[in-house]
């Protein structure tokens, strides 16, 4: 028997009241996660927890290494019991670490399994779980339907083929899956990936040899994306760059197109202003845009040249881009196209200094025009989604908040959402208790409604 219980994370009357009568039955929008739209398409049933649980999964890997688990059980040559094995012994005693608490909720919701997981209970809940998956079957379908799934995004390079949502759209699922334009890889001009990125962009578009044809490139390809139901748009950097003049930004597209080494300051030029025309093209596109700001990535050069990235190398950057991004967003709105945008920032001593920022920036057009994302990355855990309310409400408006989305690559992610709901009530409910907010539930539950549902699906004009 595991240390859950129902009323887990929820620690007064109040708090248990909101989440039990307004928030566990809402529905998810998951608008920014890494799911496979392919592996959704094909839904073939999943072949056993240790691929569910630790294929792909950087978080748990980073953790596995923290406890001093060997690369072998990680990511190399162990058998697949071995490294389930292995996870379990860490998620043992990684008391306070978020992935104690997902994981456990995953397993009971996904399984019906209540084993608490540690190296003793390894093989049971393997074999459990195993033919658990077997006898029901499940499939990509049974486990988003099963977790009240009602949309989804997921992240999609501009030449990725969208044919598949065309394919997935003719499915009786349940829930939508649209996707959301990333040019990261034409926006990283210095990344071994963009010369085979332009190639492919230019196979969809025609020739691109200068800005002009790559900007059309660009606004051909949304058009593509929006027509199969895209409603966001996301752009990841570890800090925001000047906006550069266009011309220098050609001139440097040129360089690297020739293979030319690039000065740091071309680099950043070009970054500064292709930022700035993505922004300004989704603004004109009325198309939401998500910024993530702060993953210093790939910080060992030794292990990246093993396994490659998105392995758990990643940290959390000092850069600060707090003047730069209160320029981009000026020079955005003096134009008439800034758009509705969610900020998603990783470093927690930034968080005052963002919400502050955008609250210039806030228009009639939409509630929270221009919004704080949810605890990101290094900070979805307890602590920083507490931390994130906090820093939000003092400064911001919890009412306008389009709340929680997984970032994940993992088809059992989705309890998260409700972590995240359960931490929310609490909170709340702790206002209540201590008399600092109004004790009308019905008032407190449907602003809880709007969070956890409601308010994402207006912001990115769905239909509820």
């Amino acid at each position: 028997m595991s240390y859950l219980n129902e009323n887990f994370l929820l620690s007064n009357e109040f708090a248990r009241k909101l989440y039990f009568d307004y928030a566990k039955d809402m529905p998810i929008f998951d608008y920014h996660c890494h799911l496979s739209e392919k592996e959704i398409l094909a839904n073939e049933p999943c072949k056993d927890l240790c691929d569910l649980w630790l294929g792909g999964d950087h978080y748990k890997w980073r953790l596995m290494r923290n406890f001093g688990i060997d690369e072998p059980y990680v990511t190399g040559d162990k058998s697949p019991e071995e490294k389930f094995t292995a996870f379990c012994k860490t998620l043992e005693t990684a008391f306070g670490n978020p992935i104690y608490h997902w994981s456990q909720l995953e397993l009971e919701d996904f399984f019906e399994c209540d084993l608490e997981i540690n190296e003793k209970n390894a093989s049971a809940i393997l074999a459990h779980a195993n033919a658990y998956i077997k006898e029901h079957e499940l499939t990509p379908q049974k486990l988003i339907e099963h977790s009240g799934v009602r949309y989804l995004c997921t992240t999609n390079e501009v030449a990725d083929d969208l044919t598949v949502f065309d394919e997935i759209a003719k499915k009786d699922y349940k829930f939508g899956v649209m996707p959301a334009f990333r040019s990261d890889k034409i926006l990283y001009i210095d990344a071994k990936a963009f010369p085979e990125a332009v190639a492919k962009l230019e196979a969809l578009t025609g020739k691109i040899e200068g800005m002009d044809d790559l900007e059309a490139a660009l606004e051909s390809r949304l058009k593509e994306f929006i027509k199969r139901g895209c409603c966001a748009s996301d752009i990841g950097i570890e800090k925001i760059c000047p906006i550069g003049d266009r011309a220098e930004a050609d001139r440097t597209f040129k360089k690297a197109r020739k293979g030319e080494t690039l000065t740091q300051n071309e680099i950043e030029s070009y970054k500064g202003y292709l930022t700035y025309f993505l922004m300004k093209m989704y603004g004109t596109y009325h198309l939401a845009t998500e910024v993530h700001i702060g993953p210093m990535r790939n910080n060992n050069t030794r292990m990246f040249n093993a396994i490659g990235a998105d392995t758990g190398f990643d940290s959390i950057s000092d850069a600060n881009s707090i003047t730069l991004l209160s320029r981009l967003f000026d020079r955005l709105d003096s134009e008439g196209c800034l758009p509705k945008t969610i900020v998603f920032n990783l470093n927690p001593k930034m968080n005052a200094e963002i919400m502050s920022l955008i609250g210039c920036f806030q228009t009639g057009e939409a509630k929270g025009k221009i919004q704080y994302g949810a605890a990101w990355w290094f900070l979805d855990n307890k602590v920083g989604m507490e931390r994130h309310l906090e820093d939000m409400t003092a400064t911001g408006h919890l009412g306008s908040f389009v709340g929680m989305l997984t970032d994940s690559r993992s088809l059992l992610s989705y309890p998260r959402h409700h972590y995240f709901r359960r931490i929310l009530c609490n909170y709340l409910g702790t206002m209540m208790e201590k008399g600092e907010i109004t004790q009308n539930i019905e008032t407190v539950g449907e602003l809880v409604r709007d969070v956890s549902y409601r308010n994402a699906v207006r912001y990115f004009g769905l239909e509820e």
